[in-house]
């Protein structure tokens, strides 16, 4: 995960990657800052096989996110800056900018 700050320290450009080794055909980054979307946020194949998506977001907080995959499974980032227990059993991804 790559993260940018705005020169003004109000925003953070975060990059959000899934490796190729997922073994994905279509991902879509889903989280508290899209109401958990499931179709808003595509991410885009690279040319190594891994996804990527780059959104802007408010600095000084903290938003719980996690892949959809083939529209059928969550993935978790591998490289989350942290990870929260759901109401699902399982567990979301945290990012913090």
């Amino acid at each position: 995960m790559k993260k940018t700050y705005a020169s003004s320290g109000k925003t953070c450009r975060v990059t959000f990657e899934l490796p190729a080794e997922a073994g994905a055909q279509s991902v879509a980054l889903c989280g508290e800052f899209n109401d958990w979307d499931k179709e808003s946020h595509p991410m885009k194949r690279r040319k190594k096989g891994n996804f990527s998506l780059t959104i802007t977001l408010e600095a000084g907080k903290s938003y719980r996110f996690r892949y959809w995959v083939d529209g059928t499974h969550w993935e978790n980032d591998w490289s989350a800056d942290a990870y929260l227990p759901n109401t699902f059993g399982s567990e979301d991804s945290v990012v913090l900018v």
